[in-house]
């Protein structure tokens, strides 16, 4: 019997939920799953609260390979994860910020999400407290929330010796939107559309995690042909994303050539996207049932010709991109993530595969149409900013060749399986976006959402850029911050 099916066996079962157990725990169980994660035996691949009750999710070996644990809290209060476990951290100081559960034995008492803004007696945003550094000679650059380029809004507060950089903070939270509140007593139909849009370069996957979650929660399976056009969106997907930031990171290095071509690349793929699905991003084409646009012979046969430009172009990209000393010298050996660190947080995507970190939901956990596929996971050791550039390439890789499998075996049939008006239960699913798993659980009661939270994979990435950035120099934050390409969005919720 594997680990976590020891902590799981004859608790309390909530029937209903799937495709995973979930179990009522007590303190005790709780703090005895909180020092296995401590000590590396488990992973922590979620944690999120509601009014009275705390809920953790495990990655575990074995059968189950998932677990979610659920500790009642009468007195809003419960033992603390990130007191133990430095991944938890965040994670519970927005529990508490949303919910007003108290972490016993956390040590960070600073809100997350909260800036003071959500009630009159609340402290003021001013007066949020970044962690003192000492030293002589020492000064402080702060950089956003708004920032020089167009993306969102976060805060940087780098202290530096020289041009060398000794700690960076960061202060998130200013695109919070309030997703888990907006999802309590929403119909399916509109639930559906939220997920899709908690982080728009993700809303395939986004909303892909959601249906699982959902039908999962109500026993049903989508059409055979609904499941691969879903998996030709995501590989779609993770293609425009990971040749956009190939470019950017490149960019960041003084190496615009690679912005262009990339850029070009890129615009292609969307344009494909727009023409075959309706829609530049495809949001709002995954809902829960199936897909809510087909595919004619047609545009089978774009999508196939676009494959196969992208599966000529990008050789030569990689070749120009290796065979540029200067380019090499900016990101080789910069911004390593050392292998221990990956290990503890488990960070998904390029970001833990780049130093050594072999997960893939696709794989790992896997769920269709990737379970009847073949594809490569590449893995590499260095972690640093060349690494995350050359797993986002082998991935293109393998993502070519899935288009490949997928638009050629595309079954017959129907695109959609109706769900009901009455749907009930409990669902949850893992999804590979293109920067890691992304993570839904949902409880569905009369095909409405009781509860539904998602978490993106930048929960356990935003921490490990401020350990990359250490010991670099002021210059190399834009290349280490884009070759994460972390999630404000996504994050904030």
């Amino acid at each position: 019997m594997t680990l976590l099916a020891q902590i799981i066996a004859s608790r309390d079962l909530v029937a209903a939920h799937r495709p995973w157990p979930r179990v009522l725990v007590d303190p005790g169980i709780w703090r005895y799953t909180v020092n296995r994660l401590a000590d590396g035996s488990l992973t922590l691949l979620n944690l999120w609260g509601e009014p009275g009750a705390v809920h953790m999710a495990i990655l575990g070996g074995g059968s189950p390979p998932v677990a979610v644990l659920s500790l009642n809290c009468p007195d809003n209060r419960y033992p603390s994860v990130g007191a133990y476990h430095p991944p938890a951290v965040r994670l519970e100081r927005t529990i508490r910020d949303l919910f007003g559960l108290q972490p016993e034995g956390l040590k960070d008492p600073r809100p997350w999400l909260d800036h003071g803004r959500w009630g009159e007696t609340q402290a003021q945003a001013a007066s949020y407290p970044f962690l003192p550094v000492e030293g002589s000679g020492l000064h402080q650059i702060p950089v956003g929330p708004v920032h020089a380029g167009i993306i969102e809004p976060g805060h940087f507060r780098f202290t530096c010796d020289g041009e060398t950089v000794v700690r960076l903070e960061e202060r998130l939270g200013y695109v919070h939107k309030g997703v888990d509140l907006l999802m309590t007593g929403a119909p399916l139909a509109r639930a559906a559309k939220l997920a899709g849009r908690v982080s728009g370069d993700s809303t395939v996957a986004y909303a892909f995690a959601f249906a699982r979650a959902v039908e999962a929660a109500a026993g049903v399976a989508p059409p055979a042909r609904a499941v691969a056009l879903r998996g030709v969106m995501a590989e779609l997907e993770r293609i425009a994303n990971h040749i956009g930031d190939f470019g950017a990171i490149c960019n960041d290095a003084a190496f615009g050539i690679m912005l262009a071509h990339c850029a070009v690349l890129r615009e292609r793929v969307l344009r494909a996207c727009e023409a075959c699905f309706g829609h530049r991003l495809m949001m709002d084409r995954i809902v829960p049932g199936g897909v809510t646009i087909d595919l004619d012979a047609a545009r089978v046969a774009q999508l196939r010709a676009l494959a196969d430009e992208l599966r000529l172009a990008m050789p030569r990209l990689e070749r120009l991109y290796d065979g540029t000393p200067s380019l090499q010298d900016r990101t080789a050996g910069t911004g390593r993530l050392r292998s221990a660190l990956a290990t503890q947080f488990a960070p998904g995507g390029f970001v833990g595969r780049a130093s050594g970190r072999n997960f893939d939901a696709r794989r790992d956990l896997a769920y269709a149409p990737y379970d009847a596929l073949m594809f490569a996971v590449p893995v590499l050791q260095d972690g640093d900013v060349n690494a995350r550039i050359w797993i986002r390439l082998k991935e293109i890789e393998a993502s070519l060749s899935l288009l490949n499998q997928l638009l050629r075996d595309l079954p017959a049939g129907p695109v959609a399986q109706p769900l009901g008006d009455e749907v009930e239960g409990e669902g949850m699913a893992v999804v590979e976006a293109f920067r890691g798993d992304v993570v839904a659980w949902l409880r569905v009661a009369g095909g409405v959402v009781e509860r539904c939270h998602l978490r993106d994979a930048s929960w356990f990435q935003w921490p490990l850029l401020e350990a990359v950035i250490e010991g670099n120099i002021v210059a190399d934050f834009p290349l280490c911050n884009k070759s994460f390409n972390c999630s404000y969005s996504g994050h904030d919720l």
